[in-house]
């Protein structure tokens, strides 16, 4: 959520940037300058109300002491007002707060100056491409065949105990899903972030805290009857730990990680590119996620950055790393790179994470602050990012490391597999 002095101060920059990211602001913001000019002016007449009916209280004290209890009386009769009027205030303050937090949430982040201007991933930069392209032999298949001939994830059973995009993860395709998930965790910790397993469920401020809510609503999976949400990704959970919380500038950065499964309802996906493995509305993913201070976010972002390339690297997939553009870019992030693998088999790259800057969006959502060396309490940055997220990793590690024998298994997943091949 944007802050109310900055859109104040600068509501001509704020209605140029949020047009990077295709959104047209200029009546929203009118709208919460008018409820913050009509609550500041409230708000001064309150506690005019009550500076008055503090100083009749203590002249009602002094005339009672003197004697002049009929001069007393009479301004008892004034303090009973002002009581009525400053209640009605209150509530009248109440109604316009709520009204602009109603409003303000509906402005996306701000993009950062370097995001490049753009309607759709079509206009997303390259930011570093690296690795070959392998070269398949002549019967090469694509994940969804490859998994049925190997007998590894089943999209059947799955459709039949849940749904479509629920599948089962069998055998060595099991054993796969669990090496990837302990050797991104491990390079995590190696890195020095500390681990967090995290609920599965979370409660509206969550979901609300992080911006998934109210834009992602519909994506998200409800259990109406308890008002919890699915989680979409442990971002939501772990950057909620410092939900209404003041930190000290020593505590910062904070640097966590979390495995979850991730649910998104994914409404409307349909087409070969989201056949197989592509697009699931159960998925497994590490996150990883900074708390920072506002002078170092985005070196940190870089770092992020850094981490996730040499996990891919060390697969041996062939990447690249794209800059969202304004129109692809999240309605919650201020810089977003995104990471895509290439798929031989499919011939076309499959973004497999997202790593993002939120600056201090979620964190005034969350009232997520900290104290600097001199006492002043200031909002933080938040940043996450995948690291990584298993369903695309699985088709193109599938698909570039078939041979007519079989699938290699990258050799830094050996010790964890405890086999070479599929």
């Amino acid at each position: 959520m944007l802050q109310v002095n900055y859109i104040r101060e600068n509501k001509q920059e704020v209605i140029d940037r949020l047009a990077v990211k295709n959104f047209s602001a200029a009546g929203l913001i009118d709208k919460i300058l008018d409820l913050d000019e009509a609550r500041r002016a409230t708000q001064k007449e309150l506690d005019d109300s009550l500076a008055e009916a503090n100083k009749l209280a203590k002249e009602i004290g002094a005339l009672y002491k003197e004697g002049n209890r009929n001069e007393a009386e009479a301004l008892k009769a004034r303090t009973a007002e002002l009581k009525q009027i400053s209640k009605g205030l209150n509530d009248q303050l109440d109604k316009l707060t709520t009204d602009m937090e109603k409003t303000l949430v509906l402005l996306p982040n701000l993009p950062h100056h370097s995001v490049p201007k753009g309607k759709s991933e079509e206009d997303n930069e390259v930011v570093t491409q690296e690795g070959d392209i392998p070269q398949l032999h002549m019967d090469a298949l694509p994940h969804w065949d490859l998994i049925k001939k190997y007998d590894i994830i089943d999209f059947d059973l799955g459709n039949k105990v849940t749904g479509a995009g629920f599948p089962f993860y069998k055998g060595k395709g099991a054993k796969l899903q669990r090496a990837l998930i302990n050797f991104f965790l491990d390079k995590a910790l190696d890195a020095g972030y500390t681990e967090y397993q995290p609920p599965l469920l979370v409660n509206e401020d969550s979901g609300y805290g992080t911006g998934q809510l109210p834009d992602k609503d519909g994506q998200m999976y409800h259990a109406g009857e308890d008002n919890l949400y699915l989680v979409p990704t442990a971002e939501v959970p772990i950057t909620n730990i410092y939900r209404n919380v003041i930190l000290k500038s020593s505590d910062l950065p904070i640097k966590n990680v979390a495995y979850s499964s991730c649910f998104r309802r994914e409404a409307g996906s349909w087409g070969a590119h989201v056949r197989g493995l592509n697009r699931l509305h159960q998925f497994d993913k590490v996150e990883i996620v900074h708390i920072a201070h506002p002078d170092n976010s985005y070196e940190i972002l870089e770092e992020m950055r850094a981490h996730v390339a040499s996990l891919i690297r060390s697969l041996g997939l062939p990447f690249r790393i794209l800059r969202l553009c304004g129109g692809d870019i999240s309605f919650t992030s201020a810089l977003t790179y995104d990471f895509e693998v290439y798929s031989a088999a499919q011939q076309r790259w499959l973004e497999v994470s997202s790593v993002s800057n939120f600056e201090s969006f979620q964190a005034n959502r969350m009232k997520l602050r900290f104290k600097d060396e001199e006492g002043k309490t200031q909002l933080a940055h938040t940043l996450n990012g995948s690291a990584l997220a298993l369903p695309r990793i699985v088709a193109a590690l599938l698909e570039n490391n078939q041979t007519p024998e079989g699938i290699n298994i990258p050799e830094v997943l050996r010790p964890f597999t405890g086999f070479e091949t599929i």
